[in-house]
């Protein structure tokens, strides 16, 4: 396939940034996303001129390191799939697309198509862990859980913390994430101990990091590559005045 590729390019957090338009020819369809930007930046790099600075880690949809805003949509055209993942028989021979970076305040441009999204670890280093005895470790069997709760603390544990929530929601909200975080822990029992002041102190975190408020829109299911639910909010706001009543 021949492309028409319109990248977001900005040297640094104080640069102005602009999209660039660039011709990439011969892309196999066969190529992952990510892929497709290796070839455009060994062109660039023979070239002389600087490559094109992107998120990736494991390359298979795990480590919620890559993401990018393409054609408008985080992640790209494709339901419950990370960009890594997205392969280029998504799109058409002599299509343009538009590859940008996340876009919210809260996550602020480093280069190019990589943004700072270290609030998220503020987040979770506020309350998303749980106490535990050191020692061997215990048997499996000894703190039954049952299956529905299990379940539901598992789908929520699939969040693998990429921001597509947040660079989706109009209103740059981190509250799928969180609650993800939180009913993920709060729903089993070795995190009772923190359950309340878990809640408390990772809804007041995000706030601080200077996301946005939840308004209920639903994007950010939507562009959630693990399909989180939107009921993980509403287990969240629970949690939240269940925390209030029990100081």
């Amino acid at each position: 396939m021949n492309l028409t590729l319109r990248i977001w390019r900005q040297r640094g957090p104080e640069d102005r940034g602009a999209m660039v338009t660039y011709e990439l020819a011969d892309v196999s369809p066969d190529m992952s996303f990510l892929e497709m930007l290796d070839v455009l930046n060994e062109r660039l790099i023979l070239e002389g001129e600087d490559p094109v600075a992107f998120d990736h880690d494991c390359r298979e949809g795990i480590c919620g390191m890559c993401g990018v805003v393409i054609n408008g949509q985080a992640h790209g055209p494709r339901d419950r799939t990370t960009t890594c993942q997205l392969h280029m028989r998504e799109f058409t021979d002599g299509e343009t697309i538009d590859i940008e970076p996340w876009r919210a305040a809260a996550f602020p441009v480093v280069r190019d198509l990589v943004v700072d999204r270290s609030g998220f670890d503020r987040i979770i280093g506020s309350g998303g862990y749980i106490s535990v005895v050191t020692g061997s470790a215990p048997e499996a069997h000894a703190t039954p859980v049952p299956k529905d709760i299990a379940d539901a603390a598992f789908d929520n544990a699939t969040c693998i913390g990429c921001g597509a929530c947040v660079a989706a929601c109009p209103n740059g909200s981190a509250m799928l994430f969180t609650s993800a975080k939180v009913t993920h822990l709060n729903l089993l029992p070795q995190g009772a101990p923190e359950r309340e002041t878990r809640v408390r102190d990772m809804v007041a975190t995000m706030d601080d990091e200077g996301f946005g408020g939840c308004t209920n829109t639903g994007e950010c299911t939507v562009a959630c590559p693990k399909g989180i639910p939107l009921t993980s909010i509403g287990n969240l706001n629970r949690e939240y005045l269940r925390s209030l009543t029990r100081r």
